[in-house]
């Protein structure tokens, strides 16, 4: 309990920190990925960050990335993720950097101008939009709460989009679902309690195929990914809202 407890305080007192409030997480270095499309790449980042995210899409891209020594992270402020590259490239905020690693797809030709504009398009909305949907802040920055719990129309709509297509971006698996996913499913990492199913179908059925890829365990690590594959198997069998509806009746 004391580790939980002071999970969550990092992460709600910090914009760029996610831990799990619900389970341990093993302290899996920032690393690597098997690739040809570059050797350059440097991640500075951490487990208890976003950092996995970008692990996530590099494994997906199948990029190499070495991890950093974040006493010499080039981050302005000195936050993660921060990302470099040949040629003094430097690269923070975890958006910025999923859209320079497709970039290095695109000049490999992996993707044509329509697929890398989608996936550029859903990236920023992830930031913009999702972010502070799955985040609840206080006037001083600290996560709180998730608005996940109540109904909202771009949700609604991600939910209608998901119910034709089972990734974003015609094609298959995107780094736009890299970018939308994650923040899906920190929240229930954060919120394990917050019940989609009944609102959401769609989503939770995407959350689920999202987390259940192997370059997402890779990332992650194998716990969170077991934790979170069971809490959406849950809710998708309703056994969560059954529990929550028993334990209100004393």
């Amino acid at each position: 309990m004391r580790f939980v407890v002071l999970s969550f305080l990092a992460f709600a007192s910090s914009a760029t920190a996610f831990t799990s409030s619900s389970i341990s997480i093993s302290a899996t270095p920032t690393r690597r990925s098997t690739s040809s499309l570059s050797m350059a790449l440097t991640l500075y980042g951490s487990q208890g960050s976003r950092s996995p995210l970008v692990n996530w899409a590099a494994d997906e891209l199948n990029l190499t990335i070495e991890s950093g020594d974040l006493s010499k992270n080039p981050h302005p402020f000195g936050q993660i993720p921060c990302l470099t590259d040949d040629n003094d490239v430097v690269v923070f905020e975890s958006g910025a950097i999923l859209n320079y690693l497709q970039s290095k797809a695109d000049k490999k030709g992996m993707h044509d101008d329509a697929t890398s504009a989608a996936v550029a398009s859903w990236i920023s909305w992830a930031n913009a939009s999702l972010d502070p949907i799955c985040f609840l802040e206080t006037p001083e920055g600290k996560v709180y709460d998730t608005g996940l719990r109540s109904p909202n129309r771009r949700i609604e709509k991600l939910d209608q989009i998901l119910a034709d297509s089972s990734f974003l971006v015609p094609g298959g698996f995107s780094l736009a679902d890299v970018a939308v996913a994650s923040y899906l499913l920190y929240v229930i990492q954060f919120f394990p309690d917050v019940e989609l199913q009944s609102k959401w179908p769609n989503v939770v059925r995407y959350m689920k195929e999202c987390a259940g890829r192997e370059e997402y365990g890779k990332a992650f690590g194998s716990n969170v990914q077991a934790f979170l594959l069971g809490k959406l198997k849950e809710m998708e069998s309703g056994k969560g809202k059954e529990e929550k509806k028993l334990f209100g009746m004393f």
